[in-house]
């Protein structure tokens, strides 16, 4: 059996309009690190969102899908992504929220943290929630957010499901996970240390719809293990547990397998190597449409069919897309 997931690796949830889905994240205080394309489907862009280095825990990242339908929240899905920030930070948030115009939900008790909740403009459910357990990874520097109140990561995902039981029997079971607290009807676990990063919290609720994949909700969620050997131990595990499990796949800056908890919710068990640098100095993160190998040779017709997006920068404004100077090599 391998080791516990050392926690959540990435979010990816599905968005309409790229440019305000990058305007949106900026806003929040996370760095643009990495620009690339949907490698299932290369004429959407994969936009990451994450800590000034991209590393795994701090990462959101999105299918801009212009013209997508609403989904539905429900029953089966990662319902909510919650964000960690400094102890003491939910005041000057509301404060910047507000002045963007955002609309903010009242403050609300996680397991002895305070958290308030969020919308992106896609509809996606978020919070953010002061962290006081542990030390909290470095802020980025280079954003719009003062450090000291900077995001520092994801905190935790909520999986809503009409029945918890299976789900449970999965993360305990399987995956390594412990039943970390209870309230109401919110099951909280943990992997590795516990504390940001490490948790999932499953709601039942029965009577919930079942959830409608589209804009605005999360597509899968990922978790983090060390290299390429433990990856090849938790496929053949999964599998040994009647799961349907995909081969190993090669996503340029992590090596992935997916599969679907008991619930629904798809799954991913993400490598932390090699990372986002393989391919852009670690200053430049974000700074050109990147493509992998395999790509490379359809880049003219990959950028004409993207749509134009505007990045901004220390020194200048990046154009990419059918209207820009995209880079890459």
């Amino acid at each position: 059996m391998p080791s516990a997931p050392a926690g959540l690796h990435h979010v990816t949830a599905i968005a309409t309009d790229p440019q305000r889905n990058v305007d949106f994240y900026r806003m929040l205080g996370l760095r643009l690190v990495k620009v690339t394309v949907n490698f299932d489907a290369p004429d959407t862009y994969h936009l990451y969102f994450g800590g000034g280095s991209g590393r795994p825990g701090t990462l959101i990242t999105f299918f801009p899908w212009p013209g997508a339908p609403r989904g539905r929240h429900g029953a089966g899905q990662a319902t909510t992504v919650s964000f960690s920030v400094p102890e003491g930070s939910l005041g000057w948030w509301r404060g910047h929220l507000q002045a963007h115009t955002i609309e903010v939900g009242a403050v609300a008790s996680r397991a002895e943290e305070e958290a308030f909740s969020v919308r992106d403009p896609d509809g996606l459910a978020l919070e953010l929630i002061a962290h006081t357990q542990r030390e909290l990874a470095p802020a980025w520097e280079g954003g719009p957010v003062p450090p000291e109140h900077a995001i520092r990561g994801l905190h935790s995902v909520t999986l809503t499901e009409a029945g918890y039981e299976r789900t449970a029997e999965l993360l305990t079971g399987t995956l390594g996970f412990r039943l970390a607290a209870e309230q109401g009807d919110r099951f909280r676990f943990a992997t590795a240390e516990g504390g940001a990063g490490s948790l999932v919290d499953v709601l039942c609720r029965p009577e919930a719809p079942q959830g409608l994949v589209a804009a605005g909700t999360v597509h899968h969620i990922a978790w983090r293990t060390p290299g390429e050997a433990e990856q090849v131990e938790w496929r053949t595990t999964l599998l040994g547990q009647g799961l349907n499990v995909t081969p190993i796949i090669d996503r340029q800056y992590f090596h992935s397998i997916y599969f679907r908890e008991p619930g629904g919710v798809l799954f991913e068990i993400a490598t932390d190597p090699p990372g986002f640098t393989i391919d852009e100095p670690l200053m430049q993160l974000g700074r050109a449409l990147k493509l992998p190998p395999w790509l490379e040779p359809s880049r003219a017709e990959i950028e004409h069919a993207l749509p134009t997006l505007k990045v901004p920068g220390p020194d200048e404004e990046l154009v990419l897309g059918s209207a820009g100077r995209a880079g890459g090599t």
